[in-house]
């Protein structure tokens, strides 16, 4: 399209220089003729210069001028006609375009070669076809060139790729310094090999945390139904009861395990209502209170800022319970417990061994207990569903330090 559009533009820009020249030549003649006499005219005319316009007139009956004739039904200028002329030189045949100049002294003829147009447009047309063919030449080179590079990096991707399918999920995809779009998406695709090597991971540290917690409680229910035919008839309630409570506490894990996956992927519906922030703390206090005077612990709570948020009251109750159950649990006798409710900002503290700051983020994370805390009963996966359930309600929970003891700070949006 481009060529086609230089093309046209180079003919209509030669025609415009033809109609130009024949129009000044026009005027000229007619001018010449209403200033000098007959015999001037044709010296004039004789003496045109032929590689400006050939000038033809019929004084009488002889031709003057280059022209020895006049071709028929020739149109006055502007109105021009091509007309061909036979020379002796080496190209014998001319093509011409003029038109007739009605003078004082009768029509003249101005015409000017434009041949050298058709030279110039064939010219034309065969740099245009070099050109396009180096150009499309040159296209197919750097495409060729191009696609092997896009080749060449597919075939890395698909070589890695099998590596991780094969369970390398280390294996990350190279990046280079160009940023094109392969780069995005091999930086994108590794972003999702990180998340799901962390995933991985978690699932790991899941595991293992599951054969430490149940392989305990499970090892004594197998040795305890091995002892069950050898107790006395007297023994057999209290075994029995005892094998009941390790096997719940087995179930219980798996119960809290089940919720927290259905909190966290969003199967479990929140009952959604307005809570009111100071009324669940008020609530948390009075029953948390036996429990802390059955360890000589003292419960304080400050109230301020009537706010109400939007969220499950029996989730938000129990995510808060935990927390204030914990630091009741893992402060000494005598600590001091504190619930501070502020606008929509809520802080639980106490006094006791408190977290190091390397494992405030871990015990977030499923089955993970601090190994002081062993000699607890738990399931590990309280804090993990306190997260869980504040993250369902857009809420933030962070863990800071007490001097001594942890602070516990949570925030509603």
């Amino acid at each position: 399209m481009l060529v086609l559009s230089l093309y046209r533009q180079l003919v209509i820009e030669q025609q415009n220089q033809v109609d130009k020249h024949l129009a000044a030549e026009m005027q000229r003649y007619q001018q010449l003729a209403l200033t000098v006499n007959r015999r001037s005219f044709a010296a004039q005319i004789r003496a045109a210069d032929p590689k400006t316009a050939l000038i033809a007139w019929r004084n009488s009956v002889d031709m003057v001028g280059a022209l020895t004739f006049l071709p028929e039904n020739m149109p006055q200028l502007p109105e021009t006609k091509d007309f061909p002329i036979f020379t002796g030189g080496p190209d014998k045949l001319h093509i011409l375009t003029g038109g007739l100049v009605i003078t004082r002294y009768g029509p003249v003829l101005i015409a000017t070669r434009t041949d050298q147009l058709a030279t110039l447009i064939e010219k034309f047309i065969n740099a245009a076809f070099w050109a396009v063919a180096f150009t499309l030449g040159l296209t197919l080179a750097l495409g060729y060139i191009f696609s092997k590079a896009i080749l060449r990096r597919l075939v890395e991707y698909n070589r890695l790729s099998e590596q991780i399918e094969a369970g390398h999920y280390e294996t990350r995809l190279p990046v280079s310094e160009s940023q094109d779009e392969f780069d995005m998406l091999a930086r994108q695709f590794n972003l999702v090999l990180d998340t799901l090597e962390q995933n991985l991971r978690a699932v790991r540290g899941v595991t293992d945390n599951i054969a430490h917690d149940l392989r305990t409680p499970l090892s004594h229910l197998r040795i305890g139904i091995e002892l069950l035919s050898q107790k006395p008839t007297s023994e057999l309630a209290d075994a029995t009861a005892e094998l009941l409570e390790e096997l719940d506490h087995c179930l219980g894990t798996f119960d809290a395990m089940l919720s927290l996956t259905r909190i966290e992927e969003g199967q479990q519906m929140l009952d959604l209502q307005p809570v009111n922030l100071q009324q669940i703390c008020q609530d948390l206090f009075e029953m948390a209170e036996v429990i802390a005077e059955s360890r000589d612990q003292a419960l304080k709570i400050s109230l301020e800022g009537d706010i109400e948020v939007n969220g499950d009251k029996y989730l938000l109750f129990q995510a808060l319970f935990n927390l204030v159950d914990n630091a009741i649990k893992y402060s000494p006798d005598g600590a001091t417990i504190s619930i501070i409710q502020h606008g929509k900002h809520i802080q639980i503290s106490d006094n006791g061994p408190g977290i190091i700051d390397e494992d405030k983020e871990r015990v977030f994370d499923s089955l993970v207990r601090l190994d002081p805390s062993r000699h607890y009963k738990g399931t590990g996966l309280g804090l993990s569903m306190v997260k869980a359930i504040l993250s369902r309600h857009k809420a933030t929970i962070s863990l800071h330090d007490n001097n001594p003891g942890l602070l516990v700070s949570i925030h509603f949006k």
